[in-house]
């Protein structure tokens, strides 16, 4: 094969995908769109859920070692004479 011959036979191959891929693309009616397009926003809102709640999970933990810390504190305070 020649590299005239293989530059042909690349471009042919290449512009068989790229029919291929635009008649799949055009066969998709206006149902099978909308339904990819729910679908992708569906899953985007997973996403966003999931870090909503690692957010929040983090932030209960955050609050709960202050509370934690100040329980120990007041208990350190009660045991060396302090008295509210």
């Amino acid at each position: 094969m020649t590299p005239a011959e293989r530059q042909e036979f690349i471009a042919d191959i290449a512009a068989a995908i790229r029919f291929r891929a635009a008649d799949t693309r055009d066969n998709l009616n206006e149902d099978e769109v909308r339904a990819i397009r729910l679908l992708i926003k569906k899953q985007e809102q997973s996403i966003q859920l999931r870090q909503a709640i690692i957010e929040k999970s983090l932030t209960g933990l955050v609050w709960m070692a202050i509370v934690g810390f100040g329980y120990v504190f007041i208990e350190w305070a009660k045991a060396h004479g302090y008295k509210p």
